[in-house]
């Protein structure tokens, strides 16, 4: 008879320990190995959450895409200052109605903030930015003379 190979099994006369059990007992071990271990306080400071965002570069210009679903337009602060392109926004917590209870409550509330620093190419006073369906498209526009030029040079033979 063949029997899969379990690199974590143990044999006790024909009996094979399962997988899974395998992986409790090395969990177990662990588990008992790290006990002892004095591990530092950690202080978790979440200011913000950081939306998910694009960002693209063509010729023209430099696109950023940023998800912020729920948001209101006017809720969303877009500001450009020493090179760096900052996205503000507050998602805020929806009130309950008389009678209603909580269940489950995934979707997260509060301030989102994201910043980029931009390349010296782009013209940031000719920024422009529309939100639309829940995403946020901020394009930025290269200088002129950051633009690609093509130069036909003529060979000489």
């Amino acid at each position: 008879m063949l029997t899969l190979w379990n690199p974590l099994a143990k044999r006790n006369g024909s009996t094979v320990i399962p997988l899974q059990e395998g992986f409790d007992r090395i969990f177990r071990a662990m588990g008992r190995a790290f006990r002892d271990v004095e591990v530092p306080a950690v202080s978790w400071n979440i200011e913000a959450l950081m939306p998910v965002a694009d960002v693209t570069e063509t010729a023209e210009a430099i696109t950023v895409r940023m998800d912020l679903p729920g948001h209101e337009a006017k809720d969303i602060h877009v500001n450009v200052e020493n090179d760096v392109l900052t996205v503000r926004s507050e998602r805020k917590t929806e009130t309950q109605q008389k009678g209603e209870r909580m269940h489950r409550s995934e979707r997260t509330y509060g301030l989102y903030a994201r910043s980029f620093v931009l390349p010296v190419t782009v013209d940031a006073q000719k920024a422009e930015a529309r939100y639309e369906n829940g995403v946020l498209a901020i394009t930025l526009p290269k200088r002129e003379d950051a633009k690609p030029k093509a130069i036909d040079i003529k060979v000489r033979s």
